[in-house]
């Protein structure tokens, strides 16, 4: 077992919070000046999602903010196209600053934004960094041969949904895009692909968290699975996890408002080797569990497979 589950999940519900949502989910996490701060997505009984925020001591046990971190915005360039609701946000500290991708959903479809933060106190929106249709944008947490580098995944049928990477020079103008990784048919991500957490810089490569979509006559069935990037080329994938790390398997996961869902966000690094992995559980609740980085390298290079 690669993944071990804490044992008093879910961390968070939507009961812990102190305002009216419906759900809590696919959230970011990161440490801050000793604090773990969660940003989490959550359903408001309307429909549309928001982005809240929670602080923890441990990483374990979490405290909800009295008001929503970031709501859709109601002036601006932002404003029309954030309309339907902001998700799914995640976090990259580069030069002392935070940097959030999020998406944002209108009648035009799905976009990504990217806000930065120095103290996740004051929160400001910075750009729109693709057009539609796009989804799980993830920034690597350092520029990469003078480049800003994220891996994103084209909300797209024409193809089937897969990780790419792009390039910046200044966080605004991104190109030099690359198809990178591929789902794998008839396997347990052979519908669609897409980055989750930050990834982890380790001696061997850049560890990705990744969560992959099967179908089933029951629905779809959301896990997570690893793969290792080249370090001074990250388009370069070294290996992928041939297996899952973790899939549904307790209520939690199984049942809720989108059933047989982990899906992750975010994962902290810790200085003793383990990684913190958070995921949202059933698109209803947020879920943490730990590993140890090196057996999840090791699980890229002893059971791969090819990454396209």
């Amino acid at each position: 077992m690669l993944v071990k589950r804490y044992n008093n999940n879910p961390i968070l519900t939507k009961d812990d919070v102190p305002y009216p949502v419906a759900t809590v989910h696919n959230a970011a996490v990161v440490k801050h000046q000793g604090l773990y701060i969660m940003i989490f997505r959550s359903h408001k009984p309307n429909g549309r999602s928001i982005l809240g925020k929670a602080t923890s001591t441990d990483g374990y046990t979490f405290k909800v903010d009295n008001a929503p971190f970031m709501t859709p915005a109601t002036q601006g360039e932002f404003k029309e196209y954030e309309a339907y609701g902001i998700e799914d946000p995640r976090i990259a500290l580069i030069d002392d600053e935070y940097l959030i991708s999020y998406s944002a959903y209108s009648k035009h479809g799905v976009r990504i934004g990217l806000a930065k933060t120095k103290d996740f106190e004051t929160i400001e929106r910075f750009s729109l960094i693709t057009e539609a249709d796009y989804r799980n944008v993830v920034l690597f947490p350092e520029k990469i041969n003078g480049l800003y580098a994220r891996l994103d995944r084209p909300h797209s049928e024409i193809s089937p949904w897969s990780i790419w990477i792009s390039y910046s020079p200044d966080l605004k103008f991104w190109g030099e895009s690359k198809l990178i990784m591929k789902p794998l048919q008839y396997h347990w991500d052979e519908m669609k692909i897409g980055p989750g957490a930050t990834p982890i810089k380790t001696p061997r490569g850049w560890l990705n968290i990744y969560h992959g979509v099967f179908p089933t006559m029951d629905g779809s069935v959301y896990r997570l699975g690893v793969a290792l990037h080249d370090i001074n080329d990250p388009s370069q994938i070294i290996a992928v996890g041939d297996d899952w790390i973790l899939q549904p398997e307790e209520q939690y996961e199984l049942v809720g408002y989108v059933h047989n869902v982990v899906f992750c966000c975010g994962a902290v690094a810790e200085d003793d080797g383990s990684v913190k992995i958070y995921w949202g559980g059933a698109d209803s609740v947020m879920c943490v569990g730990t590993a140890y980085i090196e057996s999840l390298v090791d699980h890229c290079l002893t059971s791969s497979r090819p990454a396209m």
